[in-house]
């Protein structure tokens, strides 16, 4: 789902729509709609902090039963494309669609887009779609072109190695912000696909560091 609890709160109350706006409070919010991460707001982020960065924020706080009523709405969606679906939290879910797909002899871009205008249908919010062979690579494709949005990756051997190495450092799971920059910095690398050129150098350096 797209800034999920900022959505439905925009959707419960339409004053806020174009306007900045973040769930939580001065102490940390939750998320952040678009128009207030053009300033910055990001989630996990101190509404103090976020404050400074757009003065015009408006704070709403968190109201997880509006949520959970919403996502059971785009879980019973969810549920006609794979019944064995998997939500990893209210405004994520894995689906199966290979079957769907096969019984229907249609394309995985064309469920996507249905389950996309289903959801939007039956419950006002949009979402984003990533297609892919396998649960990591889906979940970065759904990044790619949010909000409302899909990416479809072809399960084709070339096509997957091709992605994989376009992609920044900072989609590798365990890859923060700090290990980020040490790798930018110290040893030039921003891409999965340096990170591979240079990997028995890495894990050399690492293991004697380990071992010493």
């Amino acid at each position: 789902m797209d800034a999920f609890y900022a959505a439905v709160e925009t959707l419960s109350n339409p004053s806020l729509k174009g306007k900045p706006m973040a769930v939580g409070g001065m102490s940390m919010i939750s998320t952040a709609n678009y128009e207030a991460r053009k300033f910055g707001v990001r989630a996990a982020m101190p509404g103090f902090i976020a404050r400074k960065l757009c003065p015009e924020l408006i704070f709403v706080p968190t109201d997880f039963k509006k949520y959970t009523y919403f996502s059971d709405l785009t879980r019973k969606v969810f549920q006609r494309y794979d019944p064995n679906f998997l939500a990893a939290s209210l405004d994520e879910a894995y689906l199966d669609i290979t079957e769907v797909c096969k019984e229907r002899n249609i394309t995985s871009a064309k469920i996507a887009e249905e389950l996309r205008a289903s959801v939007y249908e039956e419950t006002g919010l949009t979402c984003s779609a990533g297609v892919a062979p396998n649960r990591l690579l889906a979940k970065v494709c759904s990044d790619i072109n949010k909000p409302n949005g899909q990416f479809v990756l072809p399960n084709d051997r070339i096509a997957v190695v091709t992605f994989i190495s376009s992609l920044p450092i900072r989609k590798i799971g365990g890859i923060g912000k700090v290990t980020e920059n040490i790798l930018r910095g110290v040893f030039g690398i921003s891409t999965c696909e340096q990170m591979l050129q240079k990997g028995g150098f890495l894990c050399a350096l690492f293991s004697q560091s380990a071992a010493g």
